[in-house]
């Protein structure tokens, strides 16, 4: 299962185990416990002395098996065959578990000591999912340093009737205790807060004690990094504050049109963005949510930046570069059945209807890209698109006209989601053309019909179009002095990575042209 190049790299990081390892494997009759067996025994067998195999684990979900120290019981399991983008998950849980200390703050690691209470985490996953490994590395770091937290990752695949019992139609889905917890990429801090309920509160006291910026950029996708890299660079106090860093790019796999960087994975790219801007004198705050911006009262003061937990920010400048989210159908049925058969990532969620019929909202390059990426892993696919044809390009079009367990609707208007109260059954549509309708029984849907700009917090403050884009001027000015903004919340044309950081940057480079014309009051 591990080719010689991996066992070797293995081998390399293994040499920073300082406490010995157990793998515990609790098996049954399946493929997959016979996959567990030999990861198991060929882990073990990198690093003897150091890690240990065995095969008389007691778990009560099989086949699963349990990283641990020798002599203790740590709470990491994986219900897996943690390959593909779980296979990071798997080697940093060993090298934890080993002895080697974590990338996080020490604040965080006493934080996560000192919980009280029991805390029993289940993270259900697919191995092709690229938002999971977050979720599943942050509750295994967290059993790892308190022997209060159990964790498990379950793979959908392996465990497919256990996920439709549980009516879990989307991933990465957190339960705690055996109940809902969370959906959706999670990150270490924000499931802290849910569950240290005291953090909110300490930490919004902690950031209205900050000094005020002379630039504060909201948001931390490409627009927000390229911005804090270039005022940053220009010697001033730079802040970014920011739901997560990366934005969309975050839920994007592929990235090829990147200038200068040939082919990457969204994931990647949003890590070496943050990488790049904690280069340089950038005060970042993730897992925090702006609510409104107050302009300064004059020329040359201080805007407030007012956060969801309390906290107050202040800034002589601030950019907003808060990007957008999937575009919702906006019928009957849709909110009801959201990750209950109605999806937006087909590459998470995917690999869950396996065998199943499932169709996909949109005619762009994303949805003709997401029904052909289906198409190998569902029974068959429908494509419906609004317009009188496809807007994909050509070469994916005649791709998806190729396979031939796709069906193409175009001129095809969704009216309703139906379910039958716990999960999607089927979806309604109407030819525009003939007014003719048809309910297809399906078991799920991936909506990919657009984006919609996170500017709500600012309505009332800066002018939006009548898309809800942020109105700028060639120098990213707003019609609010001291308030700038940049990528796809604008009305920049073309929301591409690539021209979001050239806004970014633009619109760092006019905040610092107008602070050094400013008087400071």
């Amino acid at each position: 299962m591990l080719d010689a190049n991996i066992q070797a790299q293995l081998t390399a990081y293994f040499e920073r185990i300082t406490q010995p390892l157990e793998l515990i494997a609790s098996l049954d009759d399946s493929q997959g416990a016979a996959e567990i067996r030999e990861l198991v025994a060929e882990l073990a067998a990198v690093a003897p002395g150091k890690i240990t195999a065995r095969f008389d684990g007691q778990f009560e979900r099989r086949p699963s098996f349990q990283i641990t120290r020798v002599g203790q019981d740590m709470g990491v399991h994986f219900a897996a065959v943690p390959m593909g983008h779980e296979f990071t998950s798997l080697v940093l849980a060993m090298l934890w578990a080993g002895g080697h200390p974590p990338k996080v703050e020490p604040a965080v690691v006493e934080q996560i000591r000192a919980l009280e209470g029991e805390f029993s985490f289940e993270t259900f996953m697919s191995l092709t999912c690229h938002n999971c490994p977050d979720v599943v590395q942050a509750t295994h770091l967290m059993a790892v340093l308190n022997p209060r937290v159990r964790a498990v990752a379950v793979d959908g695949g392996l465990f497919q009737a256990e996920m439709e019992a549980k009516q879990i139609m989307a991933v990465p889905a957190l339960h705690l205790g055996g109940q809902p917890f969370g959906s959706g990429r999670m990150e270490l801090g924000e499931i802290l807060a849910k569950i240290d309920t005291g953090a909110a509160k300490r930490e919004a006291a902690a950031l209205s004690a900050k000094a005020p910026y002379e630039v504060l950029i909201i948001g931390g996708g490409p627009a927000g990094a390229a911005a804090g890299v270039y005022a940053a660079r220009k010697g001033i106090r730079t802040g970014i504050v920011a739901e997560r860093f990366g934005g969309q790019t975050m839920d994007t796999l592929g990235i090829e049109n990147f200038i200068s960087v040939q082919e990457t994975e969204g994931p990647k790219f949003a890590a070496a963005l943050e990488a790049h801007v904690r280069a340089y004198d950038v005060d970042v705050m993730t897992l925090q949510r702006v609510d409104q911006v107050v302009p300064a009262a004059q020329p040359g003061g201080l805007a407030t930046v007012k956060l969801s937990n309390g906290g107050e920010l202040k800034a002589r400048t601030v950019i907003a570069a808060t990007g957008a989210r999937w575009r919702n159908m906006n019928v009957p049925g849709e909110a009801e059945y959201k990750t209950k058969g109605v999806a937006y990532c087909p590459h998470c969620d995917g690999p869950l209807f396996k065998g199943k019929d499932v169709a996909v909202i949109g005619g762009g390059n994303s949805g003709v890209e997401a029904a052909i990426d289906l198409a190998g892993i569902v029974r068959s696919v429908t494509l419906l698109e609004f317009a009188d044809q496809l807007k994909a390009d050509q070469v994916l079009v005649n791709k998806l006209k190729s396979l031939p367990n796709v069906t193409i609707h175009v001129n095809a208007q969704t009216t309703e989601v139906v379910g039958d109260g716990q999960k999607m059954t089927g979806l309604k549509f109407k030819d525009r053309l003939s007014g003719a309708e048809q309910t297809l029984a399906l078991a799920g849907v991936f909506v990919q019909i657009g984006l919609v700009p996170n500017t709500e917090f600012l309505k009332g403050t800066v002018e939006l179009s009548r898309f809800g884009e942020i109105v700028i001027d060639a120098k990213c000015h707003t019609n609010v002095p001291g308030i700038f903004a940049a990528g796809d919340c604008t009305t920049v044309p073309y929301k591409q990575i690539i021209i979001a950081t050239g806004e970014g940057a633009k619109a760092a480079l006019s905040a610092f042209d107008q602070l050094i014309r400013t008087p400071i009051v």
